[in-house]
């Protein structure tokens, strides 16, 4: 049975809505201009947090080429620096979904237009929405799974969304060059022309006014905010954080009583290999092999840090009070007494991702890089990694590594 032209997605008279038009669709466009630059920033900046030049150890994106080409040694001041960046990019990702989904819907019309190019800046900007819509749907879509922890991906969730993240920015760039100068007409006008694609010829009867429709949009993406945000803040605020995984109440009380993400059983760790009598921390070095137990690090100097943990996931804890012995005093037990170089560390876990990780050269010389025996006061819990975690400002929690077994120095 044949569908009558006037009921094709392509017909003017198909797309009923009164809300759509340029005016509409250009606030839109105008808020995701200035929203989507800062999360593009910010999420090149968590890339750059992992040290993917310690590859093959770090770096969960190969063959990047030029798209690297930014990518610098991570610092370690201030100490807050990856829980501030990453905070932001995932409670900004979330609080521009309700922002990007009315965008897309007030433009669904275009999609269908007819003929597909009729000229070549028509037909750059339909490629560029085609990619942007797709990029858009595929970038937020595997990032709100990450956040969620649904590591549902065909893949590593780092090359998906590192690659992802690029071919959406491009089509972005590109889209925002051909209509950023129209969506500041539109906005400037007295009123819209009523020829406009996005204007439906016969429209519905209105529900609701435009006005009224950009206060939902807003509304909701106030929602997102309110109930993700209080993660990555200190006190009463992380219980508003209902959506998220690791939002509301912390998990305890005492010393340790502050945010996982991994538990010890979850991470396949033995007890009988964590015990004060089975285990051994292996240090690997110019000089040869080393190995110590835990009463022999706790006889060495000990040193305190308060600092972090910050997430990829966008979740942090606030300042801890971890003590241990200095990552550059293991580093000199091995040959490295005036210049610590980078170290690879091997953790006891069985299960997941991160497994192992490495950090520059700059990380283990900052006196505050421990390799912490306590925290709050108190030996770590399993959970917390006992008998012995790395913790390092600055750095995304993976890097902190947890139930240390081995560290190499000077060879990655």
């Amino acid at each position: 049975m044949r569908v009558p032209a006037s009921r094709l997605p392509s017909a003017p008279g198909f797309w009923r809505s009164p809300l759509r038009g340029p005016r509409f669709t250009s606030l839109l466009g105008l808020v995701l201009l200035v929203g989507l630059t800062v999360l593009f920033a910010t999420g090149l900046l968590s890339y750059a947090a992992y040290n993917p030049g310690l590859d093959p150890v770090n770096d969960k994106t190969p063959d990047r080429g030029i798209l690297g080409f930014y990518l610098f040694a991570w610092p370690t001041d201030p100490h807050w620096l990856y829980r501030l960046t990453q905070g932001v990019h995932v409670t900004l990702g979330l609080t521009l979904v309700p922002v990007l989904l009315a965008k897309l819907w007030s433009v669904v019309p275009r999609l269908f237009t007819l003929p597909p190019a009729r000229s070549l800046a028509h037909a750059l900007e339909r490629v560029s929405l085609l990619l942007l819509v797709g990029g858009a749907l595929f970038t937020f879509g595997t990032g709100v799974l990450n956040i969620q922890l649904d590591y549902v991906f065909p893949g590593s969730f780092y090359p998906l969304h590192f690659y992802g993240a690029w071919v959406f920015f491009a089509a972005f760039v590109a889209h925002a060059v051909l209509k950023v100068p129209v969506a500041l007409r539109n906005l400037r006008a007295l009123r819209e022309e009523r020829d406009d694609d996005l204007i439906s010829p016969r429209p519905d009867p209105p529900t609701v006014s435009r006005r009224g429709a950009l206060w939902v949009v807003g509304g909701g993406s106030l929602l997102m905010f309110a109930t993700n945000a209080g993660r990555s803040f200190d006190g009463p605020l992380r219980e508003t954080a209902v959506l998220s995984p690791h939002g509301g109440p912390e998990p305890g009380h005492g010393p340790g009583g502050f945010q996982i993400n991994k538990t010890a059983r979850y991470a396949g760790i033995d007890p009988a290999e964590t015990s004060e009598d089975a285990w051994r921390l292996v240090l690997t070095g110019r000089t040869g092999t080393v190995r110590l137990g835990r009463a022999r690090l706790l006889g060495m100097e000990q040193h305190s840090a308060a600092l972090p943990i910050a997430c990829v996931e966008g979740w942090s804890t606030s300042d801890q009070w971890w003590r241990g012995v200095r990552l550059r005093d293991l580093a000199a037990l091995v040959g490295f007494e005036d210049d610590p170089p980078d170290v690879f560390v091997e953790s006891l876990q069985r299960r997941g991702a991160f497994r192992s990780g490495a950090l520059r050269a700059n990380q283990v010389a900052d006196p505050r890089s421990l390799l912490a025996l306590s925290v709050n006061g108190e030996a770590l819990s399993a959970d917390h990694g006992h008998p012995a975690r790395i913790i390092v400002p600055a750095a995304p929690g993976v890097l902190n590594t947890k139930w240390v077994a081995r560290m190499t120095f000077g060879d990655r």
